[in-house]
């Protein structure tokens, strides 16, 4: 299919901005709908971008459609559909940001529906209403009333394939590498399989599905099966995939009501296990936490690596995400296994960084409360020690005052600094500064006199002379063991 065969259909309505006419014959792959400001991780090439320009607002100027459109280019999308019904058209600087990077876009009006541009490029990529099916007719019809009776994924993969001389095996895949379901025959396929470079993907569209949420149909050998076959069977998938997704918001509802009850204080017992029911979740222990600060679609995918079935992801009233897990009495914390599949999460969505956090296992469910509260606050000290890059934090990794203070609020550590450290702090006083360098070299090296001086190349009495001016300011004594505490800790309690 290609760009002049949808701007000519006069059922869609799209009305043309700007497209040279050597453009009108590219092809069309695929379609995906995205909001995301750098939408580069969600498109593929040759797919065609639907909009709604959500990302962004008329406070922002050139700068931020520039970015937009150019990570579409480098993406190597075919063209841009953006949607009127947000802003009431499509902005000028969208469109000139297309001109200038060569990208071909078009005005959606606003009671035209996403969904019915995707049919309609899907339906022509088929071979159009009244053509030939891809599939045999018998085959589709079987597939159909599979769907109809809530069959599962792996059994819909071997009745696509079953039909050929020579059945091929089949995965669908999570955008992580996780597999969902596999035909029969199929070996176990390992998550770091390059696909970009070996057999054949098709996109399963679902036009709802988040970057955490994205599969594809992947085969290995994909022989002679023509590409509508895998087309035609990709859309069977999505359909299932999209009936999921009212079992999927039931789910998450019940896992939020059980993180609202673990958060409300001491739970009543019989409240608390109705919850644990109504997750799927054995009454009793054991049991694993984790928090992310990410999508909830994020955990879920890790999760499903983690443990298939058995787990409840939802959402705690703050808004961090949570997961509890029924655990193996005799199984390891979830930190490591965790720690290797969480680059794979990050991945999907490289825009941000993806921090999660683990607490001890919960032996029963009155333990879940206080393991909850340790997973949030060893997430909270990923976050705060190293913003930008995601990561994996245990609690039990808490093992020496500095890592326990990286919990604490950036607004608290940084008052707690100010109180104890006081004039210590001024910047622009050169004064404060040597003292404060000569303090944390005193408590780093042990309050050893002779070892503060040998690495400051000082006399010993100037360092006597300094740490009783930091006395005199602060007003601690630092013979005494919690006054040195103190000041190691607001050392700690720096932001720099």
């Amino acid at each position: 299919m290609h760009i002049a065969h949808l701007l000519r259909d006069e059922s869609l309505g799209l009305r043309p901005l700007w497209c040279e006419d050597t453009m009108l014959g590219r092809e069309i792959s695929g379609v995906t709908a995205t909001d995301l400001a750098d939408p580069a991780p969600s498109v593929r090439p040759g797919e065609l971008v639907l909009s709604g320009l959500l990302w962004w607002t008329p406070d922002d100027g050139p700068a931020k459609a520039e970015r937009f459109v150019s990570a579409l280019r480098t993406a190597g999308a075919a063209a841009l559909l953006a949607g009127e019904k947000t802003h009431g058209g499509v902005p000028d600087d969208l469109v000139h940001a297309c001109r200038r990077y060569a990208v071909p876009v078009a005005a959606v009006p606003a009671h035209v529906m996403f969904r019915t541009i995707t049919d309609s490029v899907q339906l022509r990529q088929q071979g159009g209403p009244g053509g030939r099916t891809a599939l045999p007719e018998p085959v589709r019809e079987r597939l159909n009333r599979l769907l109809a009776e809530g069959a599962d994924p792996a059994t819909l993969l071997d009745a696509a394939f079953a039909h050929l001389d020579r059945p091929a095996a089949a995965y669908l895949l999570t955008a992580s590498g996780r597999t969902v379901a596999a035909t029969t025959d199929a070996v176990r396929l390992p998550m770091d399989v390059p696909m970009d470079r070996t057999g054949v993907t098709v996109p399963v569209d679902v036009a709802e599905a988040g970057p955490y949420e994205r599969l594809r149909l992947y085969l290995p050998e994909p022989a002679d099966i023509p590409p509508r076959v895998l087309q035609e069977i990709a859309a069977i998938l999505a359909t299932w995939q999209r009936s999921g997704a009212g079992h999927r918001a039931t789910t998450y509802e019940a896992a939020s009501a059980l993180g609202a009850l673990l958060t409300g204080g001491a739970a009543d017992p019989f409240a608390l296990r109705a919850a644990l029911l109504a997750c799927g979740l054995p009454p009793q222990g054991p049991y694993e936490v984790i928090t992310a600060a990410t999508d909830r679609s994020a955990l879920a995918e890790a999760v499903a690596h983690l443990r298939p079935g058995g787990a409840a992801v939802g959402a705690l009233p703050g808004g961090t995400a949570f997961a509890v897990l029924a655990a193996e009495r005799r199984a390891e914390s979830p930190t490591e296994p965790l720690a290797a599949i969480w680059p794979r999460i990050a991945a999907c969505d490289p825009s941000r960084p993806q921090h999660a956090g683990t607490g001890p296992r919960a032996d029963g469910p009155e333990n879940l409360n206080g393991a909850l509260s340790q997973a949030c606050y060893a997430l909270a000290c990923g976050r705060n020690a190293a913003p930008d890059t995601s990561s994996v934090t245990d609690a039990a990794s808490f093992t020496g005052l500095a890592a326990l203070l990286t919990g604490i609020p950036e607004e608290v550590r940084a008052a707690y600094s100010r109180t104890v450290l006081g004039p210590l702090l001024a910047a622009d006083n050169a004064s404060s500064a040597v003292l404060l360098q000569t303090l944390e070299t005193f408590l780093a090296r042990d309050g050893s006199w002779a070892r503060a001086a040998e690495e400051l190349h000082l006399h010993v009495n100037t360092v006597h002379y300094r740490i009783g001016r930091v006395e005199l300011i602060t007003g601690r004594d630092l013979s005494r063991l919690d006054d040195r505490l103190d000041l190691r800790a607001a050392l700690l309690c720096r932001v720099r």
